[in-house]
């Protein structure tokens, strides 16, 4: 019997792991999961929550702790009892990476995007791992779609994701308090930053006068126990989120008013011709639907997710979906371009492609199918979750 500790916190992926450790045998061994609660609000450093964790590792002996994202405090409390600590990292950026815990003995972290292992890993951090998302091919297996199901989700074009106009923005917080020249500085970089895929430059290329004048104004700053810099800080939750946030509305309008699309996203109030905002899906019990029955599904990458999948590319897949995405690296380690799924160099490429793709119906398909058929060998919460044991242990 192998038995993790995982730590439960709002976060989508839970019910499969708790399915896939229920379903898998790890060689001849059950996998057994425990849950442990936890909030993300969590301090670093909170006494409290180490001491409760010690506490049930010593009353419940586990094999190892397993979480999705890096949690310093998780690791401290791990690494004080000599237990091993596995975390799943899907989100970029990550600032709690930065924390000085990160070389704790105990950690296994996993990440899914290769550029930031690279970072991490270049630096001589043994405690880091190349880990890409998985889809929950056997959940979306179960899932019978029928006419209504098509007509309630369906539809030529479809986007599922936020859009970052719901609030948590920085760049608008400080726009209209910051001096001409760094606007004026910002909105170039920007603009030059949305004519590439494949490279994100803005941390390199914030002159430290526009820094000094954001910092003023935002106050975000380091942690106290991490290394993160006002570069990355900045650079990707103020900066590389505004960009996301103008290229997805741009995109979701210039495919709406030449072809319509279905928008699937928190923000209910933004509109514009040919959107249909159909609101928020819930990830489990509709989301599937959607790009089960789409033709064409959308990726459009948060900008600092540099070379990493999206989860959301895979779910794509894994639900015999066709996948029309940005460039990101990390597919083309896996998957074949104009095989298994479509990229965009552009904007104006995009649009040649979903031209092209409404009109191949049965290349479309292939695609979708052969995508599909990868995702199933190769990427599920099984094989993931094997990888991980195997490692840790």
């Amino acid at each position: 019997m192998i038995r993790i500790l995982f730590i439960e916190l709002n976060s989508i992926g839970n019910e499969d792991i708790y399915e896939t450790a229920n379903a898998m045998t790890y060689y001849r061994d059950r996998v057994e999961i425990v849950k442990f609660p936890f909030d993300i609000n969590t301090d670093r450093n909170d006494k409290a929550f180490i001491s409760n964790l010690k506490e049930k590792l010593s009353e419940d002996p586990v094999d190892f702790v397993m979480s999705f994202n890096y949690w310093p405090v998780i690791s401290t409390a791990c690494n004080e009892v000599g237990i091993k600590y596995a975390a799943w990292v899907y989100d970029n950026p990550a600032v709690n990476l930065f924390s000085h815990t990160l070389i704790n003995p105990c950690n296994y972290v996993f990440l899914f995007d290769s550029q930031m292992y690279e970072l991490f890993a270049g630096q001589g951090i043994n405690t880091v791992y190349y880990l890409p998302m998985a889809a929950a091919v056997p959940r979306y297996d179960r899932i019978t779609v029928t006419e209504d199901d098509r007509k309630k989700w369906g539809g030529n074009i479809s986007f599922v994701g936020g859009m970052y106009t719901e609030g948590h923005n920085f760049y608008d917080r400080i726009e209209d308090k910051l001096s001409d020249y760094s606007k004026g500085y910002l909105q170039g970089l920007m603009d030059a930053q949305m004519q590439i895929y494949g490279f994100n430059f803005i941390e390199r290329t914030i002159p430290e006068k526009v820094m000094e004048e954001m910092v003023d104004v935002l106050g975000l700053k380091p942690n106290v126990d991490g290394v993160e810099s006002y570069e990355y800080l900045y650079g990707n939750y103020v900066i590389n989120r505004k960009i996301t946030a103008i290229e997805r509305c741009d995109i979701v309008k210039k495919i709406g008013k030449k072809f319509g699309i279905n928008l699937f996203t928190r923000d209910e109030s933004f509109g514009a011709d040919g959107v249909s905002n159909r609101g928020r899906v819930d990830y489990y019990d509709e989301m599937p639907y959607v790009f089960k029955t789409s033709d064409i599904n959308l990726n459009i990458t948060l900008r600092s997710i540099q070379s990493g999948i999206p989860l959301r590319a895979m779910d794509i897949m894994g639900c015999r979906g066709f996948l029309l995405t940005n460039y990101q690296e990390d597919l083309l380690r896996f998957f074949e371009p104009g095989k298994d799924f479509v990229y965009y160099e552009s904007q104006q490429d995009l649009m040649e492609k979903i031209d092209y793709y409404l009109e191949h119906e049965d290349e479309r398909r292939q695609i979708a199918g052969n995508g599909y058929e990868k995702v199933k060998r190769d990427h599920t919460y099984a094989l993931r979750l094997a990888e991980i044991i195997d490692t840790v242990l």
